[in-house]
């Protein structure tokens, strides 16, 4: 029977009974085979990660493949400046921490964007919880102008008048050309005696239709020069102890 050679390896099996003189050259070679072998397999087992684990000392190059675990990731996704983090085009998605700014980051769209902290987020809240809203709302505080400019207030006719109001508020008539507040007494003019015409308000007037209702409180006394028209519908009353003289 003729030398065979193993299956894995290709080493030469002399034949039984035969190989006079030549057996040992063959021992040989299959030794050097063998040797050849185990060092690669040594140098491969010092270059790879064990399966138990280890530590890595170069790079990691995953591709498009997936990390699964049931376990935890650690590491230390830490940039020193915003100008070192990597493209956000490239790792869209990805997480990191600049140390400079002290703050976190992902990339989307292209972009670095920062994640607020849970200061800032307080730090806004109670901002926000400070401002008036634009459309509007009640003020907890005193408002104090300082410039030289105005102070533009509502204006409207007398019928624009709103409903419902609360004590205190202010206005333009724009019916009676004049100032007004709401007292319990209701929309009444504000100084100056009413509306006037010519310098220094030398000529006191007054509209000469009334298109309300209006009551006189007690211990008050009012003037109006007429004629005076009340619409139907509108009443004026007089309280107990209250005068109206009309000129």
């Amino acid at each position: 029977m003729a030398d065979t050679t193993t299956t894995n390896y290709g080493l030469t099996k002399p034949e039984v009974g035969a190989s006079e003189n030549t057996w040992g050259a063959k021992l040989n070679v299959n030794m050097n085979l063998i040797d050849t072998q185990m060092k690669v397999s040594d140098t491969r087992s010092a270059a790879n990660l064990p399966k138990a684990g280890g530590t890595m000392t170069g790079a990691l190059v995953m591709g498009a493949n997936n990390i699964t675990t049931t376990g935890k990731i650690y590491y230390a996704n830490m940039f020193s400046q915003l100008s070192d983090l990597p493209s956000a085009s490239t790792y869209h998605g990805m997480f990191a921490h600049v140390h400079a700014t002290g703050k976190g980051y992902y990339a989307h769209a292209g972009a670095w964007v920062e994640l607020a902290n849970q200061t800032d987020l307080t730090t806004a809240t109670n901002t926000a919880n400070a401002a008036l809203p634009k459309a509007g709302g009640a003020l907890s505080g005193d408002v104090t102008n300082t410039s030289t400019g105005s102070l533009q207030v509502s204006q409207g006719t007398t019928a624009q008048r709103p409903s419902g109001t609360t004590l205190g508020r202010l206005r333009y008539n724009s019916t009676t050309s004049g100032f007004e507040g709401y007292t319990a007494a209701g929309w009444g003019e504000i100084g100056g005696g009413g509306p006037s015409l010519g310098t220094d308000s030398i000529i006191r007037t007054n509209a000469q239709v009334i298109n309300e209702n209006i009551t006189i409180p007690a211990n008050t006394n009012g003037s109006t020069i007429g004629d005076i028209t009340v619409n139907a519908g509108k009443t004026v009353t007089i309280t107990n102890g209250s005068t109206w003289v009309i000129l």
